[in-house]
């Protein structure tokens, strides 16, 4: 066995032979309790690279040290020396003391290798500026001087000596390898740092791939095995970050920021403010939060805060005022070269059971009136009929009910033709006289048809002649106003009705421009279960095509879908034609105008600033003080009826709350606390549960959870289907809550001469009656310099020892008086009857 097979030690029992790569043994390691682990220990050879028969020396990078001399007597001379030293160490401190140092050499490498990291990233970061900078330099003395491109190229061309020096230097340090290391940790020496690393990631990878366990020469190896380092994956992420920051502080140094004229009105959304500034919509939310206003980008903010948010991004806001936002309807008038004829729309009108509907179905060829609950319409009705001739009419059907004088004054305003329906058996009734001055007022020209002419008991004579009261003359009695006897049920006369409508649209000549942009009004409007909001327009000009975006009311949308009165689906309506439009935000109110804008967002804009106005509006009737509001609850002691409202259409709707309003009187009024279109659900009975009051249904029905709640809670359900039964129940139920009216009658007086002792606690009183008589058991009051001390009731009454019924005027008394003692001579004795009558509204 040689020297140098004996300088190193035996690990286990197994000898280290001469020639094998690796040698590993165990070291038992004993803890606390008896437990004990098993550690292998590996001891890998370092690969010599050098000459044949030459010995291999350790290479440095920076400076390497001249060459050993080839003789090493050092050595053999302190063999003896270690071998003793090892000798007189136990097997167990020799393995304690392998792994002490092993751990230490392993954190000075962890160590060693992350100043080394840390100062290559350092050095690289500086190489990157370097080159950045004479980049710019470059570029910036080519502009300069554009005759010597070749001089502005130089400092670029210069940059590739580093790496040319590193990969010089590279093959050097691969040639040589470092000399072979004795058992005995040595303290690694500390190199100087390489102008280029040069990292090799595959053998890092490599390593890692290996088992997890601690070998001695892992731990004392001085490469990157001995820490992690980066992969190459993780450098090349962290440059493409360095170069995409650098490029972008390039561009926005590059591309300076603009300042925009954004137009402002006095309600905006965030989201759409940040379109107008072109800027992002989080940015503005973060500069709300910065302010201290929690918004979200769809959430609407006023004029004011817009403009903070203008300046602060660096814009220049323009105020637009309130007739810039809302749609000028009035000033936009088309040209008479592009009005076109259009078909004529007609309103059938009349007081109820006149036979409106009766006719229009006769003119129509179907049934409607079946459709109608108690065969009363409950709303209006749009159709377009084509007649023989081939000319095309629409009409329009207006409830007779006095409830509906809303709805015939919007059906006057939106015709040309009203045609006035009176029954021959019946005098002129209040609504028919009504539907005369609502054609007045509108100015649109008017034909009477005299209906149920029929009957045996018709007089149409009756009729023109009671038109001359309100100064309606027919041209049977000299007049200009056509007039048709007719019979809805036997269909006579129905074309003499068709030839005098034709005949006053010749006259009137009915117009519209049909290539623009739609215009209408909404004739009904309701909340379908399956279709949502669905509004009933009669276009007036334009035509409404498929995906136009449009704005009603406080409402925008999109058209979806649009049917005809048949139910056919259409593609485009021109004038005149009334058809049933799906798309809306919600559901609008009967009467408001149906306009088609450019966008989405001029649609939100009108929409948002109406329903501003709407909301203005409603707060101005509010009390302007809190004094005020008490006031006003002090002068208003009347008792309030709460009510919820569904109804099919708006303006059923609209009629019912008209009518509860008319019925109110100064004692007991009714309280709307919510009315809406569309069928009961589970908010309306729990806001109907706060407020204890019923929910009146108008052809509509609560739903199953809704129905479920209020048996849970007890909310009463009303339905109707005919307007009158409604407002006669809720009539008799407001009567009720105000309970039978109470009317007192006084019957005696009587004066309290004396005051005796009754009993152990009571007291009699002496009386005088003054007047009238007075009954055992009558209600009473005290009264004490005209002041009532107390109410109460005459208890018993009696003369001289004897218990009678009641005393007459002139007569003394003695009386003792229910729960009450107060009670001093020159009281006065009032004694009265209580009568309870039944309230009527």
């Amino acid at each position: 066995m040689s020297d140098d097979q004996e300088k190193k030690p035996k690990l286990g029992r197994k000898p280290l032979g001469l020639k094998r790569a690796v040698e590993s043994g165990e070291v038992k390691q004993t803890f606390s309790h008896g437990r004990t682990n098993k550690v292998v220990v590996e001891v890998k050879r370092r690969k010599l690279v050098g000459k044949p028969g030459a010995k291999p020396e350790p290479v440095e990078e920076a400076a390497p040290p001249p060459p050993p001399p080839p003789a090493a007597p050092a050595p053999k001379a302190e063999a003896p020396v270690k071998k003793a030293a090892d000798a007189t160490m136990t097997r167990k401190e020799l393995q304690e003391k392998l792994l002490r140092e092993a751990e230490e050499a392993r954190q000075a490498s962890m160590e060693e290798a992350r100043r080394r990291e840390v100062a290559e990233k350092a050095k690289r970061e500086e190489e990157e500026k370097a080159r950045a900078e004479e980049k710019r330099a470059a570029a910036a003395k080519a502009k300069e001087e554009p005759a010597a491109p070749v001089a502005a190229k130089d400092p670029v061309a210069e940059t590739p000596a580093a790496p040319a020096e590193a990969k010089s230097e590279a093959p050097k340090a691969k040639a040589s390898a470092p000399a072979p290391r004795k058992f005995t940790p040595v303290t690694p020496v500390k190199r100087p740092e390489p102008k280029k690393p040069s990292p090799k990631p595959s053998r890092d990878r490599n390593e890692r791939r290996q088992s997890g366990k601690l070998t001695v020469n892992r731990a004392l190896s001085e490469g990157d095995g001995g820490a992690r380092a980066r992969s190459l994956a993780a450098l090349k992420r962290a440059r493409e970050k360095e170069r995409r920051a650098q490029m972008s502080g390039q561009t926005r140094e590059a591309q300076p920021k603009q300042s925009r004229e954004v137009v402002v009105p006095d309600a905006i959304t965030v989201q759409e403010l940040a379109n107008r500034m072109a800027e992002k919509g989080a940015d503005l939310v973060k500069s709300l939060f910065k302010m201290g206003s929690m918004v979200t980008v769809n959430q609407t903010i006023d004029h004011d805060t817009a403009e903070l948010l203008v300046e602060e991004f660096g814009h220049k806001i323009k105020r637009v005022s309130d007739s810039d936002v809302e749609i000028k309807v009035d000033s936009d008038v088309d040209p008479d070269e592009t009005l076109k004829p259009r078909p004529p729309v007609v309103t059938i009108m009349g007081h109820v059971d006149h036979g409106k509907t009766s006719l229009l179905d006769a003119l129509r060829g179907t049934d409607v009136v079946q459709g109608e609950a108690g065969g009363i319409t409950q709303h209006i009705g749009a159709y377009q009929v084509k007649v023989k001739s081939g000319e095309k009419i629409t009409f329009l059907d207006t409830p007779g009910h006095a409830a509906f004088s809303e709805m015939r004054a919007r059906g006057a305003n939106v015709t040309d033709i009203v045609i006035l329906v009176a029954a021959a058996d019946d005098n002129l009734m209040p609504q028919t006289i009504e539907a005369i001055n609502h054609t007045k007022a509108s100015g649109v020209p008017m034909i009477v048809a005299i209906n149920k002419i029929d009957k045996h008991e018709a007089n149409p004579d009756n009729i023109r002649n009671r038109l001359l009261e309100h100064e309606v003359i027919v041209e049977k009695m000299s007049g200009d106003v056509q007039d048709v006897e007719v019979s809805a049920l036997k269909g006579t006369n129905l074309d003499k009705l068709i030839d005098a409508i034709n005949l006053q649209a010749e006259l009137i000549e009915p117009k519209a421009n049909p290539d623009r942009d739609a215009e209408g009004v909404v004739i009904e409007a309701k909340l379908d279960k399956g279709r949502g909001p669905v509004a009933t327009v009669l276009i007036e000009r334009g035509t409404l095509r498929r995906g136009d975006i449009f704005v009603v009311g406080e409402h925008s949308g999109k058209v979806r879908a649009m049917l005809d009165d048949k139910g056919k689906q259409l593609k485009e309506a021109g004038p005149s034609l009334p058809i049933e439009v799906l798309g809306l935000s919600g559901v609008p109110s009967a009467g408001d105008k149906l306009t088609v804008v450019e966008n989405d967002a001029r649609a939100r804009e009108v929409a948002e600033y109406r329903r501003q106005k709407a909301l203005e509006k409603r707060t101005a009737t509010a009390p302007a003080s809190l004094e005020n509001m008490f006031s006003a609850l002090g002068e208003n002691q009347a008792v309030e009826y709460p009510v919820l409202i569904k109804g099919d259409v708006g303006g059923s709707v609209e009629a019912i709350i008209g009518s509860l309003n008319q019925i109110s009187t100064d004692d007991i009024k009714a309280r709307v606390l919510h009315s809406g279109v569309g069928g009961i659900t589970e908010s309306d009975v729990q806001l109907a549960k706060a407020s204890n009051a019923p929910i009146i249904g108008f052809n509509v029905r609560a739903n199953a959870k809704a129905r479920e709640i209020a048996e849970r809670e007890g909310v009463r359900f009303k339905y109707f289907d005919i307007i009158y039964d409604l407002i006669e129940d809720i009539k008799g139920e407001m009567a009720g809550e105000l309970g039978p009216e109470r009317i007192e009658t006084v019957i005696g007086r009587a004066e309290v001469k004396e005051v005796f002792p009754a009993g152990k606690k009571d007291k009699a009183a002496g009386l005088l009656v003054l007047d009238g008589v007075l009954k055992k058991g009558n209600y009473a009051r005290l009264n004490r310099e005209d002041i009532i001390v107390s109410k109460t009731t005459v208890a018993s009454l009696r003369r001289f020892k004897d218990d009678v019924e009641e005393v007459r005027s002139g007569l003394e008394c003695g009386a003792v008086l229910e729960d009450t003692n107060d009670i001093k001579p020159g009281d006065i004795l009032e004694v009265f009857d209580v009568e309870m009558r039944e309230r009527v509204l």
